[in-house]
């Protein structure tokens, strides 16, 4: 029973996640951190960081790829199953409603001036992640230097995404080998 009470927490808490956010992957970070790692401690920072980071590497919607993985952290296949469901459940509840009744509301002036007042609130929402992802990301001179890189390559050179993501993890872990190189084992440890 234990159990099944940790799966619809974790419904639950993703499901708050999915029906309150809007913008994305970006704008959900700050409630990602504050559901995930302060209330609940299901994971530190790093933790959700690495997984936001590999959320955004693997084919899917950031969002949900995140859920996923922490889910499966807390309880393995079922709790990332029910994760998943919890952060997918206001989105199919959302747009199905929203697609029986569009045609009525997108002529709708009090409509229109709502969206753009909530894609004013979704643009703050991401430079502020970004900004707090730039804070917790870029510390040292080396990961400031691969920042810059990546960010040229991607606005002035147009170098596909994938391949920046693929140069910055091999440079990560060329430069991780080079500061903290396997140690050899000595003959004593071979022997035993």
């Amino acid at each position: 029973m234990n159990r099944f009470k940790m799966l619809l927490h974790l419904y639950w808490s993703f499901l708050k996640i999915g029906g309150l956010t809007f913008g994305g992957g970006l704008t959900m970070l700050p409630m990602l951190e504050h559901e995930l790692v302060h209330k609940n401690k299901w994971v530190t920072e790093e933790e959700l960081l690495d997984c936001y980071a590999i959320g955004q590497c693997t084919p899917g919607i950031i969002a949900i790829n995140t859920a996923t993985f922490v889910g499966y952290k807390k309880e393995k296949v079922l709790g990332g199953i029910f994760s998943t469901l919890g952060m997918v459940t206001p989105s199919l509840v959302i747009i199905t409603v929203a697609a029986m009744f569009l045609q009525l509301i997108m002529g709708n002036e009090i409509f229109q001036h709502a969206m753009m007042g909530i894609r004013s609130v979704v643009c703050a929402l991401m430079v502020n992640t970004v900004l707090n992802l730039l804070k917790k990301s870029i510390v040292s001179y080396l990961s400031c230097a691969i920042f810059a890189l990546v960010l040229a390559g991607g606005l002035f050179f147009k170098i596909p995404t994938i391949l920046l993501v693929l140069a910055a993890t091999v440079v990560g872990i060329i430069i991780e080998l080079i500061n903290n190189p396997p140690q050899k084992k000595n003959k004593e440890d071979k022997n035993v």
